[in-house]
């Protein structure tokens, strides 16, 4: 398909440039790129690596060209590792207790922002749509339009946001979501979390509600929304199928020895509930001695951010409480714990999800979480397992038909598992039908489209201001025409 009128500029911390990741980019990145071939496209970001260098490293695959800058060591350390992942991401979570915070660091987290508008502006045309993404870049929109870009801004937040009262925690809440309110359309993953930012913008930012999706600020209409992340539904579940007939599956159910598999598949993240999940494991096996022999727990751990305390500090808590659940149950021939704190193939994960009797995902606040939609797609309709599912996940909001937990309740967990592991096949049967209507028609380029499509519909006045014809439209559908071509 050749490309639209409208080039779509995306604009992100890190970028998927093919020759650094080719294959291994993840759905959203393959997602962003077909939208972007089909419209001409830009993707700019940090390179990944820490240099003095000022260079604009460009790279071009059809018609997507990937543009990156280095940081500097002081940029990745206080706007990476400090503001960003030490103060925004435990913030927007609501778990201020994880929080750090210095003065500096918000500066230098407002610099690094500014250097990419700055930065990326001369890349521009006109006509251009640019979508902001994540919680690294939440003073860009605000520094594009004091360059004077007037093209329509997108922005997402991948993450959850909080409350107000939550929010204001860091002195420069304020004024990060007045520099977000410069964008034309502000996206997040659930409809709690635009109440919240609608809630914030009001009471921080002197905004005005109008209507159920509009803000009023300085004269201008901000639209906000709810679009939920999906995954390639039945792509995954074909993946699965295949994989469970692979040599890794079949090794992992030969080691099982008709045990039912219980599994989690997370990054260590403190976010993630990692402690309170083995918590709950803990709790069944103390309470329903019955269990014991029969179920195992694999959890898949992959370790990041080893330069954050709080992620080094979890992984060494995660293997004590391991090893204390294993010394407390384990028998010479059964160990109910098995954790592996390193990444795993996508396939490979696949084909146990599939295997799986009980999927734990168990978040203490998650924006989305993509794994427990990967896990209703990977079952057996025929056998399918359960999905037990923190309440306080985005994917709730979708999957109603799982069990839903409170995390923090270890014996509520218990509970769930309980339940999950005694279920009927028809009680199964039923809840994963429910799960898999509820995410079969979407996929991560329909979350795109619909993303694009809302932004031009936002921003179509300015759209006809910039070029001679306008865009087809259909009746009583503005700027539908062009959506129709995304």
């Amino acid at each position: 398909m050749s490309p639209g009128p409208n080039r779509l500029v995306v604009v992100s911390n890190r970028v998927p440039v093919p020759s650094a990741a080719g294959a291994q980019a993840g759905g959203l990145a393959v997602a962003l790129h077909s939208l972007m071939q089909q419209r001409g496209g830009l993707w700019f970001g940090w390179s990944g690596k820490v240099s003095n260098s000022t260079e604009i490293r460009k790279v071009d695959d059809d018609s997507v060209q990937y543009a990156t800058v280095d940081l500097t060591a002081e940029e990745h350390d206080r706007f990476y590792s400090e503001f960003s992942n030490g103060t925004l991401w435990p913030l927007l979570h609501s778990m201020p207790e994880l929080m750090t915070y210095d003065r500096r660091n918000a500066q230098v987290y407002r610099e690094v922002n500014d250097r990419f508008a700055a930065t990326v502006t001369p890349l521009l045309r006109p006509g251009d749509m640019i979508w902001v993404h994540d919680y690294h870049l939440l003073a860009l929109p605000s520094a594009l339009r004091a360059r004077g870009v007037s093209s329509p801004i997108g922005f997402f937040l991948h993450i959850p946001f909080p409350g107000t009262d939550m929010l204001s925690k860091v002195p420069e809440a304020a004024a990060l979501v007045r520099d977000l309110l410069s964008a034309d359309l502000i996206g997040f993953q659930t409809e709690n979390d635009t109440r919240n930012f609608a809630e914030a913008a009001i009471r921080l930012a002197g905004a005005e509600r109008s209507g159920a999706n509009f803000l009023l600020i300085a004269g201008r209409r901000v639209r906000i929304g709810a679009f939920p992340v999906g995954i390639e539904p039945q792509e995954f579940a074909d993946t699965a199928q295949d994989a469970w007939f692979g040599a890794s599956v079949e090794r992992l159910r030969r080691s099982l020895a008709q045990q039912s598999l219980v599994l989690g598949v997370d990054r260590l993240d403190p976010t993630k509930g990692l402690l309170q999940r083995l918590a709950g494991f803990r709790r069944l096996l103390e309470r329903s001695p019955a269990w014991h022999r029969r179920v195992t727990l694999l959890q898949i751990a992959a370790e990041s951010r080893t330069d954050v305390a709080a992620y080094r500090d979890l992984r060494q808590s995660m293997e004590g409480d391991a090893g204390n659940i294993n010394s407390a149950f384990a028998e010479p021939d059964w160990t109910p714990l098995r954790l592996v704190a390193r990444a795993v193939p996508r396939d490979t994960v696949a084909g146990y999800m599939r295997e799986a009797r009980v999927g734990l995902v168990t978040p203490l606040r998650d924006g989305m979480n993509l794994v427990a939609k990967e896990f209703i797609a990977a079952q057996d309709p025929q056998d399918p397992g359960v999905l037990i599912l923190s309440r306080f996940a985005g994917a709730a909001e979708q999957l109603t038909s799982s069990i839903l937990v409170n995390p923090y309740d270890a014996d509520e967990m218990a509970d769930a598992l309980d339940q999950a592991l005694s279920m009927s096949l028809a009680e199964r049967q039923t809840r994963w039908q429910h799960g898999w209507d509820a995410i079969k028609d979407s996929s991560a380029i329909g979350w795109g489209r619909t993303f694009v499509a809302g932004l031009l519909r936002t921003t179509a006045p300015k759209l006809r201001h910039v070029f001679a014809e306008p865009a087809p439209q259909l009746p009583g559908r503005p700027g539908s025409g062009e959506i129709a071509r995304l």
